[in-house]
């Protein structure tokens, strides 16, 4: 039955998948809205490895220049033993030559705030906690945590692994501890060691060091060890650190003491099998809210990017059928992202040994195979996806929002 064309999308939470979302929702001609229940719209400090299909989607949507501006694209992708062995080395700078976007690192905040200035009037409202949904036939009225509501045709879950539209939607989320925990941070240094680009996972007995540049005197670090969820950092928390990592190759110790100690952040690392259903009627679900993916692969930001090229392409051909045009793109995102949840979580899994003979075994199957075998693997299931937008005609072109009141087709 013909429904009528959406035109007002609610979208639940102010992220990165929620800003790229509501920005190529604009450019389709939908009207947004986006609720975010921080007082402020920011996002954390973090750095992220954004892959050239994340590149090729924000490239559809204009922005690459401007990431790229800030951004150092990386040349090689380097992966060793705490010792500081070679493991594997990926030439990711060649993807500049075959797909015209580099793999790149930048911090999450920068990220934001590109997608946040590129949205067009004030669609985001903070302070708007949204715990829940009603719909009928003819739309969705959200629920906020202070009483008030708001009502549109359409409304997307971007809230993140524990968000409320995807529990309200079919009751409380499997999430599930990974076993180990991620410290992460920022320093600001130059470093020999450290030149533009710059990638390397360095992987020890149940813990590991990543580090790379996300801006010009900028280097964003993470140190992922075993442990128990629920834990909080007494103050001391970078001398500890450095305690773990005393005698690590490379620039580990010189990185953790560059670091000012209130810029480190602890977060336990969850993730989610992939789940068959993301949506009901005129609801659907986005980014970590639908397929949370551990940070092992680096695909994060870039499949909650795709989430929304992908999404906005879907209703703007539904036509007077959006509830179609939901499943539809449910199910073409489910066969993308359930792969890599799981390639994720074994590599994370592999990651988090401890017992030696498995650590000899680890090492020896990286030097066997994380190389050309293991670049091509992810070339092709990872970043070649993104061809999709580098073959386009063109990148998304600008439309006007619908006015308040206009008719829906």
């Amino acid at each position: 039955m013909a429904i009528g064309r959406p035109r007002r999308v609610l979208i639940a939470g102010g992220g990165i998948g929620g800003l790229a979302a509501a920005l190529a929702l604009q450019r389709k001609g939908f009207e947004v809205v986006v609720f975010e229940r921080a007082e402020e719209l920011r996002d954390g400090g973090a750095g992220l490895h954004v892959w050239t299909n994340g590149m090729l989607a924000l490239d559809y949507l204009g922005l690459a220049e401007k990431v790229l501006e800030i951004a150092p694209a990386q040349q090689t992708a380097h992966f060793s033993t705490w010792r500081g062995e070679v493991l594997g080395a990926w030439p990711v700078g060649d993807f500049v030559t075959r797909y015209g976007q580099p793999t790149i690192a930048v911090e999450r905040s920068v990220l934001h705030g590109i997608l946040r200035d590129a949205l067009e009037g004030p669609v985001v409202r903070t302070g708007a906690h949204v715990i829940g949904f009603d719909q009928d036939a003819e739309g969705v009225t959200v629920r906020f945590a202070d009483g008030g509501s708001d009502r549109g045709d359409l409304l997307i879950g971007a809230d993140g692994i524990h968000g409320a539209v995807r529990d309200a939607m079919f009751g409380p989320a499997k999430n599930r501890f990974s076993g180990y925990i991620a410290w992460r941070g920022r320093a600001p240094m130059e470093h020999a060691d450290i030149p533009s680009g710059t990638f390397n996972a360095m992987f020890g007995p149940g813990t590991r060091f990543t580090y790379y540049d996300v801006a010009p005197g900028l280097v964003h670090w993470m140190s992922v060890a075993n442990g128990a969820p629920g834990g909080r950092d007494e103050p001391g928390v970078r001398d500890m650190l450095l305690r773990r990592h005393a005698g690590w190759g490379g620039p580990v110790a010189d990185i953790l003491r560059a670091t000012p100690e209130e810029w480190i952040l602890r977060g336990d690392v969850e993730g989610r099998k992939p789940e068959r259903h993301w949506g009901k009627g005129r609801v659907t679900l986005l980014g970590d809210a639908a397929h949370p993916i551990t940070f092992n692969i680096g695909q994060g930001a870039c499949q909650a990017l795709e989430d929304a090229l992908v999404l906005a392409e879907h209703l703007e051909k539904a036509g007077s059928d959006p509830v179609s045009a939901l499943r539809g793109y449910e199910a073409e995102r489910r066969e993308r992202t359930a792969p890599l949840q799981r390639i994720a979580w074994r590599i994370g899994q592999m990651g988090s040994v401890e017992n030696p003979l498995l650590i000899k075994a680890r090492e020896a199957f990286m030097r066997k195979n994380w190389n050309t075998k293991a670049f091509g693997a992810a070339e092709k299931g990872q970043v070649a996806y993104g061809t999709r937008w580098a073959k386009a005609p063109g990148r998304a072109a600008a439309q006007p929002a619908a006015a308040p009141g206009a008719a829906t087709e």
